[in-house]
């Protein structure tokens, strides 16, 4: 393959693409499948002014918010599930220092329709009785032209970059989104389809020949992909389907950084401020993360 037609970068070249003040759309869903290399990268880069746009979000904002490297939330839902509230996040909207623009969670991934349909909203006949519209007044009240219904206009989620964490694809771009796939998935999908600014950071790297193999499941082709970074683990602590589970020991060590700034700072030292992705595996310890690899069923 000619190198030139190669996108494939590192993670500091990729995040340095992105600036500050930038919208920008995280795939995966909730705490699963997350670009969380790439965010632990943004935040090596002192990133500042961030605003993320999704429909549920969790580890990946409550670190953006600890280092008050994001200024507005556009989501459904900012949480870590079992393991609680994203207090580093809380703590910061309680202080007046991270606005939030709440949407029902389908309706957030309409946001996202709408910008893959080069709308600039989309239209929604009903909000399930929420009283969203008093807080939030970006939605407008509208009578459809053709049933004289009330509807509702959902702008469109306009984020100017997307990044992503795929299991694998090829320099060119070309990302495979395994046939048997789930939720985080298809949201990388849509997310992708977006945005003209996409990033994909993904657990290997593989030769074309591969994806000409597996073509029926390339569902982000290379035009829609600006970089590529290989980043194995590049979603841990959160799991990525079909390669690694969820890191339960990591997700306490963080949680429990809410309660005391020294102990937040020891965990950006080791975790964050480190040269890049292959320290912070060092830091995790290859013991660990073999504990965490998905064998699938051997039954």
């Amino acid at each position: 393959m000619s190198k030139s037609r190669s996108k494939l970068v590192s993670a500091a070249q990729a995040a340095a693409s992105v600036p500050d003040g930038a919208r920008i759309g995280f795939g995966g869903f909730a705490v699963y499948q997350k670009p969380m290399g790439f965010v632990r990268e943004l935040v090596r880069q002192k990133k500042k002014g961030l605003t993320v746009i999704g429909s549920a979000q969790s580890y990946e904002v409550d670190l953006l918010a600890a280092v008050g490297a994001v200024d507005a939330v556009e989501t459904s839902y900012v949480g870590l599930e079992a393991f609680g509230m994203a207090r580093h996040f809380r703590r910061a909207v309680e202080a007046g220092r991270l606005k939030v623009v709440d949407y029902p969670e389908m309706v957030s991934w309409d946001r996202f329709r709408a910008n893959q349909e080069a709308l600039p909203f989309w239209p929604v006949p009903f909000l399930g009785g929420l009283d969203i519209l008093t807080t939030n007044s970006a939605i407008k009240k509208f009578d459809c032209p053709l049933t004289g219904r009330i509807m509702y206009a959902v702008p469109a989620a306009n984020p100017d970059v997307v990044v992503i964490h795929a299991l694998a694809c090829d320099e060119r771009g070309n990302v495979v989104t395994p046939a048997k796939h789930l939720l985080p998935q298809a949201n990388d999908v849509l997310l992708a389809r977006s945005c003209d600014r996409v990033i994909v950071t993904a657990e290997k790297i593989v030769d074309n020949a591969f994806i000409r193999r597996h073509a029926d499941q390339v569902q982000i082709p290379s035009y829609r992909v600006e970089a590529v970074v290989e980043m194995p683990w590049g979603a841990h602590p959160t799991p990525a389907l079909g390669a690694y589970h969820a890191d339960r020991d990591a997700y306490a060590a963080w949680v429990a950084t809410a309660a005391d700034e020294a102990a937040l700072q020891l965990w950006l030292d080791r975790h964050v401020r480190v040269a890049g992705n292959d320290d912070y595996l060092d830091a995790v310890g290859g013991a660990r993360l073999a504990r965490l690899i998905d064998l699938g069923d051997l039954t």
